[in-house]
């Protein structure tokens, strides 16, 4: 299974349907399942606005923790940045030459405990 390994309280965020845009520096042309591990470590920017919509005790690290559809990674422009809501604004980076990928049928599943890896990551299981 394809997997993206994503920093708390993101990767949370995305589980709870608060986030369905992931913001990278980099495309993809990868479209189809995906799953969402979050990371080990927890994101050391401005987590404020991300902590309006989950608590900290609600974070979970080193699992795959559900999965969705990657619909589509779009190069952001101006336009495309003020068609974004504002709570996805808030959940993400968003300037001229990132990329959102567009998330779609996000479903919990049963956590898997597993490492992260950078990229877009291929999990075996057993």
């Amino acid at each position: 299974m394809k997997v993206i390994s994503i920093q708390e309280p993101y990767g949370s965020l995305i589980l709870k349907g608060h986030k369905k845009i992931e913001t990278r520096s980099w495309k993809t042309n990868y479209r189809g399942k995906l799953y969402i591990h979050t990371s080990s470590t927890i994101f050391k920017g401005d987590n404020s606005k991300a902590f309006k919509y989950i608590n900290k005790e609600d974070l979970v690290f080193g699992y795959i923790i559900c999965k969705c559809k990657l619909v589509d990674c779009i190069e952001m422009t101006e336009e495309f940045i003020n068609s974004v809501d504002s709570k996805e604004k808030e959940l993400g980076v968003y300037s001229i030459g990132r990329y959102a990928w567009i998330l779609d049928d996000i479903e919990p599943i049963e956590p898997i405990k597993t490492r992260g890896k950078l990229n877009i990551w291929e999990y075996e299981e057993g």
